[in-house]
């Protein structure tokens, strides 16, 4: 296989408020996690709901958009692809942590209706 990428493409919901950053050399920077639900049947029959929670970067102007109109609760499609941040704390315990860096996302929730 050639050509492979890393990409990925969710659909989920905000599981809390955007967090918003202006860094010091002027970038944006939006994070949230977004949970995706899965459910399937066991072979006895009895069905099974998981939920599987998705940490989510969003860089420059998307950033702002975030923080501008997502809020908990929203429902978004997410493409990105994959990284994984590694560190060592005070311990030398190894941490890991897996998000996806958002090239671009759509809001799905339906507009309001003005009063």
């Amino acid at each position: 296989m050639k050509n492979l990428r890393n990409s990925v493409n969710l659909i989920g919901h905000i599981g809390d408020t955007p967090e918003y950053k202006e860094l010091s050399n002027g970038s944006q920077l939006a994070k949230f996690a977004i949970a995706t639900d899965e459910s399937y049947k066991t072979k006895d029959g009895k069905k099974i709901e998981a939920t599987q929670w998705h940490n989510i970067v969003v860089w420059g102007a998307q950033a702002k958009t975030v923080r501008d109109y997502l809020k908990k609760g929203s429902q978004v499609m997410i493409e990105g692809r994959l990284t994984t941040n590694i560190w060592e704390d005070k311990d030398n315990k190894k941490h890991y942590r897996t998000e996806i860096i958002t090239n671009d996302f759509l809001m799905l929730d339906k507009k309001q209706k003005s009063a």
